[in-house]
């Protein structure tokens, strides 16, 4: 090989062995699947299913919260509830919305785990309970 070659002829010129290509293919991946894996967002099977269940456990406790607070603001005596509510110490409340029955939906079985922290702290984030406005129905004729 000569030494006044230039660059351009050397690369051209150049054969690297089967165990060179081997190891870099090796390394191409590996590092394919770390960059992939950290910053790309891949995950593995097992990941994205429980990724599924607590999503889904999730949105059942953000439905049941939201209909615990629609049935608190429905009953008669929301407004006394809510001044109870708010004296109730916070670490208490999801005992006291449990025991009110605002988290027992008709056809639910199993509880929310988690519903009855919400609703408690979408309740105690309220300062007044809101004003309803019933329009009259409607009639055909």
């Amino acid at each position: 090989m000569e030494d006044n070659q230039s660059l351009s002829q050397r690369w051209d010129n150049y054969q690297p062995s089967k165990t060179l290509w081997f190891w870099s293919l090796v390394g191409a991946a590996v590092l394919t699947m770390i960059v992939g894996f950290t910053a790309g967002g891949w995950t593995t099977g097992g990941t994205a299913t429980q990724m599924a269940q607590t999503s889904a456990r999730d949105a059942r406790a953000e439905l049941v919260a939201n209909l615990c607070v629609e049935k608190f603001i429905s009953a008669a005596d929301a407004s006394q509830n809510l001044a109870k509510l708010k004296e109730t110490s916070s670490y208490q409340r999801d005992s006291f919305v449990t025991d009110g029955g605002w988290t027992n939906l008709a056809g639910m079985k199993n509880k929310a785990p988690g519903a009855a922290d919400l609703c408690a702290d979408k309740l105690a984030a309220m300062d007044a309970i809101p004003a309803r406005t019933v329009s009259p129905a409607q009639t055909s004729g």
